[in-house]
């Protein structure tokens, strides 16, 4: 059974890595794409970019471990199948079941790791991009002169911004001819700079820039009434603007972390001390509700009695009705009390149900890193009964099945995560219905495996498989030939 087990173990390691670097290959091309927008124009080095990437990666990883444990299983026992050697080893006397079970032990150490890298590894690397994204967004975009147009120049002085324009600018020595400024940062007075020739350069920071023009005149106009209006003559003019340069600033203490960015240690923390909080809120709440009626029963302050007391003499000599008066500013206070109450008890409702909501939400995060983990052992318990049922679905089979198999299953999480954030399902259940349900129908298809290994002839949708996966040979060879 050592040769076995080993033989199973070297045929998996080879499907499982090509599924594995295929899948994530595709997924973080796409995710790469997507945040693409968020790095062009920046004028990030290297190391950003680098950066960039290796916090991107764990996600996706996250993602197709799970999925290359299926297609790893799918295809492997497919061969298996169809080269008759699960058949062999059933004539020699090895139950399918038993074949199942290093499988089930690679599973097993699989979802331990996944288990750790859901934990430890994916919230800090989540946590590190959203804070480097956030850095990113804030720099500037890269400094760039273009010639023979009005260029907007943000300097450091937000009261205007400065505009150059230049007929020609050597992007080598960094010369300039035909040069207009226009500084807008003075709110008083309006400069207009021109010069025959100039060029620039940059600080040692590559915060500032520095100009030096050549041969022009400097033309100023007040903006508060006076009609003021000088102009100035110049050989060389040497004008700096600062804060003009893009660098990256990064920010120490990084931004607050979300339930996807914190570990299952942490959305404990977080869900005990909510809880707490809730606590103290509907304590406030009770607290609030035996004041209230305490001051609704209690007799009125003295100003109100002094005040009823002269109103009961009063009506007692005019023959009215005694009381009335009395009654109504009891009335009037009662109302007061009340809506105060009201208005308090809605507002401490709202927090409590904000206060559940975002427990409910650190639930399904808890939920959701042993799940994913845990569908390590599923899909292994659900493809290798699956392969052998339709043994001559081959590369048909694994793509077909692959595909359904991860639309519901991830449409599975994602629509419990939802309803449990609404509050509609607990978080268990719609964290873990997508599990129970494909362990249910794996373990009722490793029922049959025994039955089904004696046979590869397959049943009615292993012949539709079969069908499928020639159908997209054939129209692959004949791309092929086109």
């Amino acid at each position: 059974m050592r040769i076995i087990t080993k033989y199973l173990i070297r045929a998996h390691i080879g499907p499982f890595l090509f599924a594995f670097s295929a899948l994530t290959g595709l997924l973080f091309l796409n995710a790469f794409a997507v945040r693409m927008a968020d790095l062009l124009g920046k004028g990030l080095p290297w190391t950003v970019i680098g950066e960039f990437v290796l916090l991107s990666l764990p996600h996706t990883v996250a993602l197709t471990l799970p999925m290359a444990i299926l297609v790893s299983v799918l295809y492997t026992f497919s061969e298996l199948t169809a080269a008759n050697e699960i058949t062999a080893m059933a004539a020699g006397g090895i139950r399918p079941l038993r074949i199942l079970l290093p499988l089930l032990g690679v599973g097993t150490i699989l979802a331990g790791v996944m288990l750790f890298f859901n934990d430890q590894v994916l919230p800090d690397a989540n946590h590190k991009l959203k804070s480097l994204i956030i850095d990113v967004a804030r720099k500037s975009p890269t400094f760039e002169l273009r010639e023979g147009v009005i260029n907007e120049i943000d300097t450091e002085n937000r009261n205007g911004a400065v505009y150059l324009q230049a007929e020609t600018i050597d992007p080598v020595t960094n010369e300039m001819t035909e040069v207009f400024i226009y500084d807008l940062t003075d709110p008083n007075a309006h400069r207009t700079t021109y010069a025959a020739r100039g060029t620039m350069a940059f600080s040692d920071s590559g915060t500032d820039l520095y100009l030096t023009l050549y041969d022009g005149r400097i033309l100023e106009a007040g903006q508060e009434g006076g009609g003021e209006f000088n102009r100035s003559d110049f050989e060389k003019q040497f004008i700096p603007l600062r804060g003009v340069g893009d660098e990256l600033e990064r920010q120490e203490g990084g931004a607050s972390r979300s339930d996807r960015e914190m570990s299952i240690a942490l959305l404990r923390a977080e869900i005990l001390n909510r809880n707490e909080e809730i606590v103290r809120v509907r304590e406030r709440s009770l607290a609030l509700a035996q004041k209230t009626v305490t001051d609704a029963l209690a007799y009125p302050d003295p100003d109100l009695i002094e005040a009823d007391e002269a109103e009961s003499e009063f009506v007692s000599r005019r023959g009215s009705i005694i009381g009335g008066g009395r009654g109504q500013r009891l009335n009037l206070r009662t109302d007061n009390l009340t809506q105060q109450a009201a208005l308090a008890g809605r507002q401490n409702l709202g927090r409590v149900l904000a206060l559940q909501q975002s427990v409910d939400q650190f639930r399904v995060e808890i939920h959701k890193k042993y799940s994913i983990a845990f569908a390590c052992i599923v899909f292994v318990l659900l493809g290798a009964p699956l392969a052998i049922r339709f043994p001559r679905g081959g590369v048909g089979l694994v793509i077909v099945a692959s595909v359904a198999i991860f639309a519901v299953y991830w449409a599975g999480l994602i629509g419990g995560e939802n309803l449990a954030n609404k509050g509609l399902v607990t978080p268990f259940w719609a964290m873990w219905t997508a599990d129970l349900v494909f362990l249910g129908l794996g373990l009722a298809l490793a029922a049959r495996m025994s039955h089904t290994a004696s046979s590869n002839g397959g049943g009615a949708l292993g012949e539709a498989l079969f069908n499928l996966s020639s159908l997209v040979r054939t129209v692959t060879a004949r791309y092929r030939k086109a």
